[in-house]
């Protein structure tokens, strides 16, 4: 064979050839330097070069093993190659750490390659001897063929030795018997990569691996749950938008669905003269065609994630350009900063990859970051902006200290001293510090804040005037300073505070009226160290009448009778000392709290001094109250000042806080007691509290109802005070007066037929019955039908139902045929309203004596009392007069009226009787149909006529117009379901209705959640509190909601507890524990939900119910760093957690909270 394989047959081409010119130009063939003589010698010389360099033996890896004939050279040189590899042996030994390397490489199974070195050592020797050994025993089986000797042949050549080319193994392994399968080192791997198989057409063929470990794997995956980190992380990530594309149906639907094959979709030819192969795309074609794409291929479908970073982008863009155009535009810029948690989001050109979008979420310090330069350009612009230095020091909390806050707020307010906002704000900002917050510190700060107010209002400073608002923003913090120091504990203070309000008001003397504030307080000073009586106190003259005295030579002492002097009840304050000592120490704070509120006075009569006094925080000094005296102007104010007084006493006088204070008075659980109302929802008169306190009530959050009246001597000052203050007014203020003190003992009354306390029942029966008859003597309250109407309820509720009557007929007859007032009617319906209650159901002579009521209201005759059945005639001539009127009413409009409020009045009490009286003659349809029309007229007026800046008082009193009809429809709804069976969707939609309109009104919320309770689906419910909690800034939807599902839990709880056998559950509800806790952390996260003392305890008493300590605790923890001030969190502290006892009571030291009880002196009255 040729060395060249294609000139293999040119050797024997001259013979045959003619010319001589061929073998001249092949002669280059027969050179001796391509002779193949040459070639085992170079195989010699390379097989003993590799023979000296390598470190294994390479004869025995061959996998060819012919014999070789001894005479041979190959056979000699082999030989003597194998001697010098055995003299060699001994040097090897040196190299034990290279050879155990080659070692572990050779016996590894999962190695995919060797070394470089060794494997081109191997290759190259190998393959030369291997082929030496065929060219050996090719040349001995073609000697005959070829006459130039040995040649040089590749394996694969060869066909006929095709199977010899393995070698038996003939030494048996005799693992192999013992084991059941061979040695997992002797079996090659391998790892499949897919399903599929190669030469296989995937759109028609398919290979099933069965068995496979790909499988058995899918089977026993752990499924994913909706609350594991994966599962959230996948919900938080915004969707892909899917849109399918356009088809056209024919008219004729086939009667199948045709299923297309992917060979009915033959792809076109794209075959050219300029893309012969059809490898190039379109654009490329056309580009080489010398073409460009048409204006519709240009067009590229843009991504979801492209169209939304093009929308981001312009957004911001504009954002840039409006604030650039309007610099001095703050809605604008805070819009700007708000956009930020938009922009931030999610994965966008704005954020820097997809996977930081996660770590993005849980910091917000980038988005901060962001927010306050912005803040920082917009306050360039703008330097005078209040509202966007808020908005700065509002995100600076989250990077500053506190102490730098302070500072920072510091001097914001010495820039804007008259904003009263501003110090609203800053006042409540420093009150909810708990890591600087004290008593004395925060009480200093209210009357800093009072006294520069006061001086800005009087023009002192000359630099700030005055702003609009600024005396009842005044009024407003007067407030919330009072109630301040009653939740601290503080109650003598804050009672001081009140006393001398009204003094430095009231009976302020006219040598002083001129001065500005601070003269007029250096003036009162001496006053009030002087010791003489104060307000509520007996023998008060006011301010006025001891500067009259003071001048004329002081006041002449009077002895006192000694027959007023009653001995005092000393009553034990630990009656059980068995129990531990921190229920003996609460039980003693409550009793004190409720008996030693009033501030401390030496009694003259006894010879007492200031020395005498047990403890010293009981007495006020001046100090402690001389900057937050205000001065009071406006009529208006100086009324709710005594009102407010009243309210802060527990008597219902119907004075609500201002909202800027509201929630962080708000302490109490009262608004979730309905008491009487389920027993009588149409005259039950509930005093609304608001959630808020009374002084001297500090009680648990598990009391049922709410605690009327006070002790001996707080009974005595709020009679005092009536006395002081009922000859300052006169007319309806003043009747206003007698109706809240009537109203207040009524209370107390009702308060114990709740608790069935029949001797203090009868007690106070006679002492309220004694007033009311007191207050009708006086000239001015003969012809007061409030007050008749509070004497007939109280006689009724006594069970004197007939003495009730006489005074009702009474009332009702001294009304001459022209005085058709509000009162007259509120007082017909009231006696209508008992007259149903007390029947019952809709049938007998209640009912009779309700429609009699109802009808002599409308004629013009005398009022003559009831006698038999009415006449149909005029039931029908009523019902004429009454549309008549309420149509008259109700196209009038009310902008028009003189006294608008007068005519709201009238307009709520002439629909309450139309309601009741379509009720009791035709029947509950009807009086919806009432209640329907009044509210759509009174709905569109309000949202029509009222839309100018002008008319709001008279909005707002069609506003209350619409909100007490709305109630009266529903007591009268929720009525007829009691006496009669009545679906719930006409209440709920009525409730729902209302509640849309007003979100903050406490009565119609315990409705709602009242006949929500009743339904089993609590879908509809959740839904509706939703969207109102999205919509409303008032806390009452999410008190609420929170109270609704507390029901629901009590209500499965009661259900599953009952021990009766096998109970199925017919609420099948689970996770409410969780859906309450969730409920509470959005509303503690909310502006007025985090300081209001109420919720915290909720939240707190909720979670000690479950039974979880710790979790407890640290609530606990976060509510005093909201609500450090309120002692009644400190005490449920003690009361959940009482082997804490000290160190909760070292806490309220710290912060100088009021503690009435040392720890020291309770060991020393246990002693005792």
């Amino acid at each position: 064979m040729a060395l060249f394989p294609a000139f293999a047959g040119v050797s024997a081409a001259p013979e045959s050839s003619a010319g001589g010119s061929s073998r001249k130009d092949l002669d280059w063939l027969s050179n001796p330097s391509f002779c193949t003589g040459s070639i085992p010698a170079l195989q010699q010389n390379t097989v003993e070069i590799a023979a000296l360099t390598s470190e294994k033996e390479l004869i025995t890896r061959s996998p060819l093993r012919p014999e070789l004939s001894e005479g041979s050279d190959t056979y000699k040189k082999l030989k003597q190659a194998s001697r010098k590899k055995k003299k060699e042996k001994k040097r090897k030994k040196k190299h034990q750490h290279h050879k155990k390397t080659k070692k572990k490489y050779e016996q590894s199974s999962d190695s995919e390659s060797y070394s470089a070195t060794d494997s081109e050592k191997e290759t190259s020797t190998g393959g030369i001897i291997d082929s030496k050994k065929e060219v050996e025993k090719t040349n001995q089986e073609n000697n005959a063929i070829d006459n130039s000797g040995s040649r040089f042949v590749w394996l694969d050549d060869i066909q006929a030795l095709t199977t010899e080319t393995f070698r038996t193994d003939k030494k048996p392994d005799p693992a192999n018997w013992e084991y059941k399968s061979l040695y997992r080192g002797d079996i090659a791997r391998y790892k499949r990569k897919g399903n599929s198989c190669l030469g296989i057409n995937p759109k028609k063929q398919r290979i099933s691996w069965e068995g496979t470990s790909t499988e058995k794997k899918q089977l026993h995956k752990k499924f994913e749950r909706y609350f594991s980190k994966k599962s959230v992380r996948s919900v938080s990530i915004d969707g892909v938008a899917i849109c399918s594309a356009a088809e056209v149906f024919l008219p004729d639907p086939s009667p199948f669905i045709p299923v297309k094959d992917s060979d009915d979709e033959v792809p076109p030819s794209t075959s050219t003269w300029v893309n012969p192969l059809g490898v190039y795309d379109k654009s490329t074609t056309l580009w080489l065609q010398g073409q460009g794409p048409s204006d519709q291929e240009t067009k590229q479908p843009v991504s979801q994630k492209d169209s939304e970073d093009a929308i981001l982008k312009a957004k911001v863009e504009e954002f840039n350009r409006k604030v650039r155009e309007n610099p001095r535009d703050i809605q604008l810029w805070l819009e700007f900063v708000s956009f930020q948690d938009e922009v931030m989001k999610g994965p966008s050109l704005y954020t820097i990859s997809e996977g930081e979008q996660e770590s993005r979420r849980k910091s917000l310090k980038l988005i901060l970051e962001k927010k306050l330069s912005i803040l920082d350009r917009a306050i360039e612009s703008n330097q005078n902006s209040v509202e966007l230095k808020l908005a700065r020091l509002k995100l600076c909390t989250e990077f500053w200290e506190p102490s730098t806050l302070i500072k920072e707020w510091q001097k914001l307010i010495f820039l804007h001293p008259n904003n009263t906002a501003l110090w609203q704000k800053y006042l409540l900002f420093c009150q909810s510090q708990f890591s600087t917050f004290t008593v004395s510190k925060i009480h200093n700060l209210y009357g800093k804040c009072l006294s520069t107010l006061a001086a800005v209002q009087d023009g002192s400073i000359l630099s700030h005037p005055a702003l609009p608002g600024t005396e009842e923003a005044m009024f407003a913090l007067f407030l919330q300073q009072c109630h301040f120091l009653r939740q601290a504990g503080h109650t003598e203070k804050a009672i001081s505070l009140f006393q001398a309000m009204i003094d430095f008001t009231f009976f302020k003397p006219d040598s002083v009226k001129d001065l500005p504030t601070r003269g007029q307080v250096e003036f009162f000073e001496p006053f009030w160290d002087s010791g003489e009586p104060r307000v509520g106190e007996k023998g008060a003259r006011g301010w006025r009448a001891w500067m009259h005295q003071q001048e004329r030579g002081g006041w002449v002492v009077v002895k006192p009778d000694e027959d007023e002097d009653e001995p005092e009840e000393d009553d034990q304050e630990i009656k059980n000392k068995t129990l531990p000592k921190w229920q003996i120490w609460l039980s003693v704070e409550r009793s004190r709290e409720q008996r030693h509120w009033l501030p401390w006075r030496p009694d003259k009569t006894k010879k007492q001094t200031d020395e005498d006094c047990e403890d010293p925080e009981r007495q006020v000094l001046f100090d402690d109250l001389g900057l937050s005296l205000i001065k009071l102007s406006n009529p208006d104010l100086k009324f709710q000042l005594i009102d407010a007084f009243l309210q802060f006493l527990g008597v219902p006088s119907g004075c609500n806080l201002p909202t800027s204070c509201l929630y962080l008075a708000m302490d109490e659980n009262g608004i979730f007691d309905d008491g009487l109302s389920d027993e009588k929802p149409l005259t039950f008169s509930n005093p609304s509290f608001s959630g808020v306190n009374c002084v001297g009530h500090m009680d648990q959050m598990d009391r049922q109802g709410q605690r009327m009246g006070h002790c001996k001597e707080g009974e005595e000052f709020i009679q005092n005070i009536f006395h002081l203050v009922l000859p300052l007014f006169s007319g309806k203020e003043k009747s206003h007066l007698c109706l809240s003190w009537l109203q207040y003992e009524i209370a107390k009354v009702t308060w114990y037929l709740q608790t069935k306390n029949k001797k203090r029942l009868k007690t106070q029966g006679k002492k309220c019955k004694k007033l009311a008859k007191n207050l009708l003597k006086e000239p001015e309250n003969r012809n007061n039908f409030c007050l008749w109407k509070e004497y007939a309820r109280l006689e009724w509720l006594l069970g004197n139902t007939e003495d009730a009557r006489k005074v009702f007929d009474t009332a009702i007859s001294m009304a001459g045929p022209q005085d058709l007032s509000s009162r007259l009617y509120d007082l017909s319906l009231l006696y209508a309203e008992l007259e149903v209650e007390l029947s019952g159901n809709m049938e007998g002579s209640a009912t009779s004596r309700a429609i009699h009521i109802l009808t002599k209201l409308t004629e013009n005759g005398p009022y003559i009392p009831y006698t038999g059945q009415v006449l149909p005639v005029n039931i029908l001539k009523a019902r004429k007069a009454y549309e008549h009127t309420l149509q008259k009413h109700l196209n009038e409009s009310p902008a028009s009226d003189p006294s608008p409020v007068n005519c709201s009045g009238y307009l709520i009490s002439l629909v309450g009787c139309f309601m009741l009286f379509q009720y009791l003659t035709i029947g509950v349809n009807a009086a919806m149909h009432v209640y329907k029309q009044v509210f759509d007229k009174l709905k569109g007026a309000i949202s029509s006529e009222f839309t100018g800046t002008g008319a709001n008082i008279g909005a707002q009193n069609l506003t209350n117009t619409l909100e007490a009809v709305t109630l009266m429809h529903t007591n009268l709804l929720r009525y007829h379901m009691k006496v009669s069976v009545f679906p719930l969707n006409p209440l709920r939609e009525a409730l729902s209705e209302a509640l849309k309109l007003y979100p903050g009104n406490q009565v119609l919320w315990r409705s709602y959640v009242q006949i929500q309770n009743k339904s089993h689906n609590a879908s509809k419910t959740r839904r509706f509190f939703d969207v109102i909690m999205r919509s409303a800034e008032s806390l009452e939807p999410r008190l609420f909601a929170i109270q609704a599902e507390k029901m629901r839990k009590r209500l499965v709880e009661a259900v599953l507890r009952v021990d009766a056998g096998e109970i199925h559950s017919t609420i099948p509800e689970t996770g409410l524990s969780n859906r309450i806790k969730a409920l509470f952390e959005n509303a503690i996260q909310s502006d007025n939900g985090s300081n209001c003392p109420l919720l915290w305890r909720m939240y707190l008493n909720f979670l000690v119910s479950l039974g979880n300590k710790e979790r407890s605790k640290g609530v606990f923890y976060r509510a005093l760093q909201h609500c450090p001030w309120a002692k009644v969190l400190y005490m449920d502290a003690v009361d959940y957690f009482p082997d804490q006892i000290q160190e909760i009571l070292d806490l309220m030291t710290e912060k100088e909270l009021r503690v009435r009880v040392p720890i020291e002196e309770l060991e020393l009255l246990l002693e005792d």
